[in-house]
C-alpha cells in the first residue's frame, strides 16, 4: 500500500517546505505538490515532518544499559529511545572486563533485528582502549592496549556489527588497529585521550574520522598545544560528536566548534545512560554508582558520567543556542550522524531514502514516529 504524508512542514536538508511526501513500502518515492489519489493518507496536522534522528553514541535509557547484555534490555533501550525521535542507533559499550564487552557485542549481534523500537545499526565500542589520565567515568582497571589481538578477543566473529570504536590514539599499537579497521566499515573515533595534536594527527592520517564527545575527556585546544580538540577542529575529514545538554559543553564552545567544523561535520549525541528518561536518583554505569540530580549524572567523585539528555532536547538546544535554522539543527542529529557511519539511505527526507520519519511540534516534542514506512 502506498502512503502519503499531507499537511506537514517537511524538513529537508536545506529548507522546510509544505509539500506531500509519498511512500511506497519502506522508501520515499516522491516529494511534491501532487495530491494523493489512491494512497493511504497520513495527516501530519500541521506538525513538522522530520527525518528520524540517528544516535551513534548512547549507552542506555529507560533503566537499561547496553552492558546488561540481554534482549530485554536492548529492547527497552530501543523503545525508550524511539520516543525521543531516534529511529536508528548504536547501542554503546563501555570499558569493562573483556568478557563483559564480548557478551554485550554478542547480544547486539543476535538480537539487533528483533527490537521493537528504534533500529539497531550495530554497536559503538567506547573503550577499553583508553588513557587513564582522561578516564572520565570509564573504570581504569579495565583499560588495555589497542592491539588487534586484544580487539579480536572480544569482537570475535562479530566484526560486521562494530560500526564505531573510540580509542586513545597515543597508546602503543593504536595506529596498527586503525589500519586494521580501515576497510571494515568501522569508524575510528578519538576519545578519552591524552594525545598531543601531532599524535592525534597521525591517527587521522591513518584513518580516524571522528572525535568522541568533543571537548570532553581529551586534551584541550591551547594556542601552543592544539591537542586533540585542535586536531578534530582542523581536519575536514573528521566528524565531531557533541553532547549538547548545556552541562558537558558551554554553548559558546559549541558555537565555536560549529563555526570551525561547519554544519555538516558536527554530530549531536546523547551519550545517555540508563537513568535517561527517569527520575533523579542513584543508578549504574557499568559497575559504578551514578547520581542524577538537576539534569546532571555524576560519579561519587564528581566526574560527569554520560548524560540524561534526549535527542529531541539536544536538537532544541542546538536550534535555540547555536544560531542555526531548525533544519540545520535537525541535520546535526540525522543527516550528519548517518553520513558519519556511511548510512546513505538514512538521515534525510529524500527520494530513494528509507521512510524513517518523525513528527514533532514547535517545542520539538515528538508526537509520532515512522520506521521504514510503518507508523509505530
Amino acid at each position: 500500500m502506498k502512503k502519503c504524508i499531507t499537511n506537514g512542514k517537511i524538513i529537508l536538508h536545506d529548507e522546510i517546505v509544505e509539500k506531500n511526501v509519498f511512500i511506497e513500502n519502506d522508501k520515499i518515492i516522491e516529494i511534491s505538490d501532487r495530491q494523493p489519489i489512491n494512497e493511504e493518507i497520513i495527516d501530519a496536522n500541521g506538525l513538522y515532518v522530520s527525518p528520524g534522528f540517528v544516535d551513534v553514541h548512547t549507552h542506555g535509557r529507560g533503566g537499561s544499559d547496553t552492558m546488561y547484555a540481554t534482549f530485554e534490555d536492548l529492547n527497552i533501550i530501543s523503545k525508550a529511545t524511539l520516543k525521543t525521535g531516534v529511529t536508528s542507533f548504536l547501542p554503546t559499550t563501555m570499558t569493562m572486563p573483556v568478557d563483559a564487552i564480548a557478551k554485550a557485542i554478542e547480544n547486539i549481534a543476535i538480537n539487533k533485528d528483533k527490537v521493537e523500537g528504534a533500529q539497531v545499526l550495530g554497536t559503538h565500542l567506547e573503550g577499553p582502549f583508553f588513557n587513564k589520565i582522561y578516564k572520565g567515568a570509564q573504570p581504569e582497571e579495565c583499560m588495555i592496549l589497542p592491539t588487534v589481538d586484544n580487539y579480536l578477543s572480544f569482537v570475535k566473529e562479530y566484526q560486521d556489527i562494530v560500526r564505531k570504536i573510540s580509542i586513545a590514539p597515543e597508546l602503543e599499537h593504536s595506529l596498527e588497529l586503525i589500519e586494521y579497521l580501515k576497510d571494515k566499515n568501522t569508524v575510528v573515533s578519538l576519545g578519552h585521550t591524552n594525545a598531543t595534536y601531532e599524535e592525534a594527527q597521525k591517527a587521522i592520517d591513518a584513518g580516524a574520522t571522528s572525535g568522541t564527545h568533543t571537548y570532553n575527556a581529551m586534551t584541550p585546544l591551547t594556542h601552543r598545544a592544539p591537542g586533540v580538540v585542535g586536531a578534530v577542529m582542523t581536519n575536514n575529514s573528521v566528524y565531531a560528536e557533541l553532547i549538547l545538554d548545556g552541562v558537558h559543553v558551554h554553548y559558546a564552545a559549541a558555537r565555536a566548534l560549529l563555526g570551525t567544523k561547519g554544519k555538516d561535520k558536527v554530530i549531536l549525541i546523547t551519550d545517555s545512560l540508563e537513568a535517561a528518561g527517569l527520575e533523579d536518583g542513584k543508578y549504574l554505569l557499568g559497575n559504578q554508582d551514578v547520581y542524577v540530580k538537576n539534569g546532571e549524572a555524576r560519579l561519587l567523585s564528581g566526574a560527569l558520567a554520560g548524560s540524561i539528555v534526549s535527542m529531541n532536547v539536544a536538537v532544541k538546544n542546538a536550534y535555540h543556542h547555536l544560531g542555526i535554522t531548525l533544519n540545520e539543527a535537525v541535520n546535526l542529529a540525522s543527516y550528519n550522524p548517518a553520513k558519519s557511519i556511511n548510512e546513505d539511505l538514512l538521515g534525510e527526507i529524500k527520494v530513494g531514502n528509507f521512510a524513517d520519519i518523525i513528527f514533532f511540534d514547535e517545542d520539538i516534542d515528538v508526537k509520532n514516529v515512522m520506521i521504514k514506512g510503518q507508523l509505530k
